[in-house]
């Protein structure tokens, strides 16, 4: 029996209902509108979330001021944490997170405003665990990236993983991961270290391109990062959910569920449930993002865009007219 996609979880916590997933790219692209400009738009557009996806808060900013040269952006991104309360202070009109709020999240923006924020699942992202592009090890099972990154793991050496190699076997493996202000840290917690806390010797980064620069420099250092974030200087393990057979961190598998460390990336905004999007930048910017254009965009930066009905729902739940 097909084990339960760990996407399907998650959207289950977030209240987000997930749809059949079975599309692959180049129909998702097909079905998707093209975006085309429209009169009444101008303003500047303001993020202040995850780090994960500020770069591709910029490539969409910069999509959208093709078609609106007048439009600026401002992109902050220091960590999925500090969208709810910017959110909720109103410094910004985008909140993006890789992971879905807390309940105690929601809860401080519902006492604000008297309604739910709004999530926006913008694309898909393989949560990738990465060595130097050099070691030996190709896979990695969930129980053993517990035993590396968790206090439930003793520190352990290349040769606890089964790596047989000489320059290996006997070394130490360094650790490497994000701060706890990231959406990454805890999506990983959850469910790579099964609620298990870190180590306290894992080399806290700034940032996910931080992390993959940290173990490119270090022949025994491993590390998660999202897939967006892969350069020539790593290698990302195949992963398994139960120590079986493992998968790569693509596509396919991540829809399919197979692949075990995959997961939305959100886009919160405050928009009354019972009005929707009533202003034309946040309406039209929205509509960018899930265009033919905006998920090229989601495909470029390194993540899998999201299948036609994921983008359907979202905007008719924001009141926004959808003729796909």
């Amino acid at each position: 029996m097909r084990r339960k996609s760990v996407l399907t979880v998650i959207a289950a916590l977030a209240m987000l209902p997930l749809l059949a997933m079975g599309v692959n790219e180049e129909a998702v692209g097909d079905e998707l509108p093209v975006y085309e400009a429209t009169s009444g738009v101008s303003g500047t557009i303001t993020s202040i979330g995850s780090d994960t996806m500020n770069n591709l808060m910029t490539l969409w900013g910069e999509e959208f001021s093709k078609f609106y040269p007048s439009v600026k952006t401002s992109v902050e991104g220091k960590g999925s944490s500090t969208a709810p309360p910017a959110l909720i202070e109103g410094q910004a009109m985008f909140g993006p997170m890789s992971r879905a709020m807390k309940s105690s999240e929601v809860d401080k923006f519902e006492a604000k405003f008297g309604y739910k924020p709004t999530a926006l699942r913008t694309g898909i992202d393989a949560l990738a665990v990465y060595v130097h592009k050099d070691c030996p090890l190709d896979e990695i099972s969930i129980e053993q990236i517990t035993e590396v990154f968790s206090v439930a793991g003793a520190d352990m050496t290349w040769g606890d993983l089964g790596v047989t190699d000489r320059a290996y076997r006997t070394r130490k493996i360094n650790i490497y991961g994000r701060n706890s202000a990231s959406g990454t840290y805890g999506f990983f917690k959850k469910i790579a270290l099964q609620g298990n806390d870190f180590k306290a010797s894992v080399k806290e980064q700034p940032g996910s391109s931080a992390v993959v620069q940290g173990i490119t420099g270090d022949r025994f250092g491993i590390g998660y990062s999202g897939l967006g974030y892969k350069t020539a200087g790593v290698k990302a393990l195949k992963v398994s959910l139960d120590g079986d057979e493992a998968y790569e961190p693509n596509a396919e598998n991540s829809l399919s569920g197979d692949y075990p460390i995959a997961r939305f990336l959100y886009l919160y905004i405050n928009a009354d449930p019972q009005k929707g999007l009533t202003d034309p930048l946040r309406i039209e910017f929205v509509k960018l993002i899930f265009s033919k254009q905006g998920q090229e965009v989601v495909a470029k930066d390194g993540y899998f865009p999201v299948p036609a009905e994921v983008a359907r729902e979202d905007l008719e739940r924001l009141k926004i007219e959808v003729d796909f």
